[in-house]
């Protein structure tokens, strides 16, 4: 089977090749670490988590880059607000990000690179873009000519007078040849702001020669996959390719993949706008498979809407995954039902694959195995048991395993007990139709004393295990 790829750059799905037959080299643009990360971040960590998951179980070995941004504006403007160190503060936000992808089962990446660590190759890359005449120096900052680049644009598809900068973009604007060119190096202006030496003064790198430096240091000047959220389409890949190619002369990355936002009330969720859940509030009350189930259920390269109900949806999703684990309670081990299941099981692993070559599509994945769920349920109560019951079994887990769902045990028998959790809401949203308060309490309160906390909002009323 073939597996084909959505590249940003064409538009298009695309089969997948490798520069290097049976290895992918694979960058993905990590967190500023300035605060706690947002399940937006996890989002995306799980994303390309996914994607590596399961280009190991093609065979291919993976290369996966994944950089802390420690030295940024953001980071400089928030030790100023604590008083704390930058690069302490950059430090401590590292470790609890670290902690994080543990947390949620993501696999550590091959190399987790700094820039502070890579300021030598960043400054070699500016001054030989300087030396090419793509960069300028002025007053100790150096900025990319961008209409030098005559490429400039073909990721986003934006012209230069439809690029809205961002606001790290608004930098320097006095000291530029042209509005539309963006900052490789920032001269030192305040005495607390992290600098190193280079030619052009003390200062520090921009934001986007960061990435650029990285990916070349550790994966080479051509990679298989650069990816990140398609909010880091423009500007900042826009401006990786710009700076890479004119550098290297060289593609960047063969595919460009992109996963989409996580939207908070129709809004994309942010530290900027004061609408985050971060990670250890959503860990506070679900467990990690709970969101891992949530984010996968939708294609990455789709907006995904984050409310109760989403998660309300995934708990019973990841209840529906549980119930196939229970053991058998029969002993039937050839017949109608055993050949049933050992269908099922075939077709599963066939279709799964079938869903994941098509652009990681996960969602249709995750279908395939529900239906499985639906065969090793029929058969227990069929009668099926010993290894054709426990080889669907192992399927399952290993398909799940594929898409980094851990299926604790533990969990699987809380599990059990959700179909009639769920009843019981029922019974209690019939009660407060009829006005029946007290009854309507006590099951509520009933369920809090066995750990099983209800939340009652607009659109209905959800429920999760105490933590």
């Amino acid at each position: 089977m073939t597996l084909r790829v959505y590249n940003t750059l064409s538009r298009q799905k695309e089969i997948f090749e490798t520069i290097e037959p049976g290895v992918v080299r694979m960058y993905v643009c990590g967190p500023t670490v300035y605060d706690d990360a947002h399940i937006g971040h996890g989002m995306s960590s799980i994303v390309f988590d996914m994607i590596r998951r399961y280009l190991e179980f093609k065979g291919y070995e993976v290369r996966h880059v994944m950089n802390f941004t420690d030295v940024d504006d953001k980071i400089i403007n928030r030790s100023r607000e604590t008083g704390q160190d930058a690069m302490a503060l950059a430090e401590h936000y590292i470790e609890r990000y670290q902690e994080h992808m543990a947390d949620l089962n993501i696999l550590p990446p091959t190399v987790l690179p700094r820039v502070s660590g890579t300021i030598e190759e960043i400054i070699d890359m500016v001054q030989t873009l300087i030396d090419k005449g793509y960069a300028y120096e002025s007053d100790g900052d150096v900025y990319f000519r961008v209409r030098v680049d005559e490429d400039y644009g073909k990721l986003s598809r934006r012209k230069i007078e439809h690029a809205i900068s961002s606001d790290r973009e608004r930098f320097g604007d006095d000291l530029k040849e042209d509005a539309a060119d963006f900052a490789l190096w920032k001269g030192q202006k305040e005495a607390d702001e992290p600098a190193w030496e280079s030619p052009w003064g003390l200062g520090r790198p921009g934001w986007h020669i960061e990435c650029s430096a990285m990916a070349r240091r550790y994966l080479g000047e051509t990679i298989d996959i650069h990816g990140g959220g398609n909010d880091l389409i423009f500007p900042h890949h826009e401006n990786e390719i710009a700076q890479s190619e004119s550098c290297n002369a060289a593609p960047m990355a063969r595919y460009w993949l992109h996963n989409g936002m996580l939207e908070l009330r129709a809004e994309k969720m942010s530290k900027s706008l004061g609408n985050m859940v971060t990670i250890d509030q959503f860990l506070a009350e679900h467990e990690a498979d709970v969101f891992r189930l949530l984010i996968l259920s939708s294609h990455y390269r789709k907006p995904l809407a984050y409310d109760d109900e989403v998660v309300a949806q995934a708990e019973r999703g990841l209840a529906r995954l549980h119930s196939a684990l229970r053991p058998a309670s029969g002993s039937v081990l050839e017949g109608p039902a055993v050949e049933r299941l050992q269908l099922a099981r075939e077709q599963a692993r066939k279709r799964f694959v079938q869903s994941m070559d098509d652009d990681f599509n996960s969602a249709g994945a995750l279908g395939h195995l529900y239906d499985l769920v639906k065969a090793i349920n029929s058969a227990r109560d069929a009668g099926v048991g010993g290894a054709p019951f426990a080889e669907a079994q192992d399927t399952l887990r290993e398909l799940a395993g594929i898409l980094g769902l851990r299926l604790d045990e533990a969990s699987a028998v809380a599990s059990d007990a959700a179909p009639f959790i769920d009843l019981l809401l029922e019974v209690r949203a019939e009660m407060r139709k009829l006005k029946q308060w007290a009854m309507a309490d006590l099951i509520r309160d009933r369920l809090a004393e066995q750990g099983v906390i209800l939340e009652d909002t607009r659109e209905g009323t959800t429920w999760h295990w105490e933590k």
